[in-house]
């Protein structure tokens, strides 16, 4: 069972701009809640209540609008980056320490999931360094990032990461701190046969441009209501 969350939310939403001049990238609305308050919710009603942000751009106005968390349900934790942030490999290792000592999972804080979070588990007899979860390639990535292989994650694109996936911390220990990509860490690891990965089984939105904020929201007034 999952016990902790990690929601990515340092990042600038250049694409989202100028929406995100004045707010950050899981601050803006679909459906007329905020991305995060989504993932939050969602998460708590899977029963996962133990989550750690991470910010960096227009970090205080995150901690302003959600606080310790104790209004939607949940225990929030703050992982205070330097400006301009860590990139993803560098945030989990500044933020280990809240995380603890068992795997945990991460969620990006400017996507939109519309599934059962039950489905974010941590596999059976699992002693890898990541479990991702992957879905079809959307229009704006038709090539993809990786595949499947018996449940063995592998370089050759044919299907996108969501940014969804439980982290083993023993392995994002390994990482040195500071700013640090994750991409040659899934590369190194892959290569080692260390990770692991299953399809989604709901539908996912990268919000990450006005366009795509229009479609998540055309999606939720006509699914979600």
């Amino acid at each position: 069972m999952i016990r902790k969350v990690m929601i990515l939310a340092a990042g600038r939403g250049e694409r989202l701009r100028p929406i995100t001049d004045r707010i950050p990238k899981p601050l803006v609305e679909v459906g007329g809640v905020p991305l995060i308050v989504h993932h939050i919710n969602k998460l708590r009603d899977a029963g996962i209540t133990d989550i750690v942000v991470n910010t960096a751009w227009l970090g205080e106005k995150l901690v302003e609008a959600l606080g310790d968390g104790s209004s939607l349900g949940v225990s929030l934790k703050w992982s205070h980056e330097i400006p301009g942030g860590l990139e993803t490999a560098g945030g989990l290792r500044h933020a280990l320490p809240l995380l603890g000592s068992e795997p945990f999972l991460v969620l990006n804080g400017d996507t939109y999931i519309d599934a059962d979070y039950r489905e974010f588990r941590v596999p059976e007899s699992w002693n890898s360094a990541a479990h991702l979860w992957l879905t079809v390639n959307p229009p704006h990535h038709p090539e993809g990032d990786f595949s499947i292989e018996s449940g063995m994650v592998r370089n050759t694109p044919a299907c996108t990461f969501t940014g969804a996936a439980v982290y083993n911390p023993e392995y994002i220990a390994e990482i040195p701190e500071g700013r640090c990509a994750l991409k040659p860490w899934f590369t190194e690891w892959i290569s080692r046969d260390l990770i692991t990965g299953e399809m989604l089984s709901g539908t996912w939105f990268d919000v990450g441009t006005v366009q795509r904020l229009e479609e998540v929201n055309k999606y939720i007034s006509q699914c979600c209501r």
